[in-house]
């Protein structure tokens, strides 16, 4: 017998914003001398601190601007603002398992609003 849990939400996320949701949490358990923070935890902070190369706002713009481009949907944006691809080969990966592939055109379009913030 399987258990499953309700799925309520769903939200994407930049590995900015979660640092910052996350600098809230340990700031909130290094408050209270008797909660310790979990393995997990710490290494999502970690995780997060090693990675995170955008301010949450220019994560944010930049998604913004990645979601008006035709080939770009919310999912991938968020995907892209994450690894902020620098060449053509690391922008082909995300788009990896999509039905379609981009040409040289697009994917240079796609590079240049990246090198924006990147």
């Amino acid at each position: 017998m399987t258990i499953f849990k309700e799925k309520l939400d769903e939200e994407y996320l930049t590995v900015s914003e979660v640092k910052e949701l996350l600098q809230e949490v340990e700031a909130e358990r290094a408050a209270d001398p008797d909660r310790e923070l979990r393995y997990e935890l710490a290494r999502a902070i970690e995780h997060v601190n090693r990675f995170t190369v955008l301010s949450p706002e220019q994560s944010r713009e930049l998604v913004a601007e990645l979601e008006e481009l035709e080939k770009v949907d919310e999912a991938t944006a968020y995907k892209i603002a994450d690894l902020l691809p620098a060449d053509r080969d690391e922008l082909r990966t995300v788009f990896a398992k999509q039905r379609y592939a981009l040409d040289g055109d697009e994917l240079d379009e796609i590079l240049n609003v990246v090198a924006k913030y990147a």
